[in-house]
């Protein structure tokens, strides 16, 4: 996707979507990820989602192997669009585990 791409779907989107898009930049800029924790003893200290023991990099796998988010939060009905996405932006954003 090139810049202008990208410029025009952010234009498009509700002012609510632009809020979420700022934070989700802001957090990744900034290295922080509310919502994302990692504990220790806790899946191995892997970051998880908030309050679960479900670990970012489980659901970036389904998302590779072809699992469509919506999919993805049919099985898990206790996550919501914004934890998947930030799994993704926080997955892409650090080093990938292989």
């Amino acid at each position: 996707m090139t810049f202008t791409e990208l410029k025009s779907q952010l234009l498009s989107l509700t002012p609510a979507e632009k809020a979420e898009v700022i934070q989700l930049l802001s957090q990744s800029l900034a290295n922080t990820w509310q919502g994302i924790n990692k504990t220790l003893g806790v899946m191995g200290g892997d970051a998880c989602i908030r309050q679960t023991r479900i670990p970012v990099w489980l659901l970036v796998s389904y998302q590779r192997s072809g699992l469509s988010e919506a999919k993805i939060l049919d099985n898990y009905p206790g996550l919501s669009a914004i934890d998947a996405r930030k799994c993704l932006v926080l997955r892409s954003s650090t080093h990938r585990r292989d």
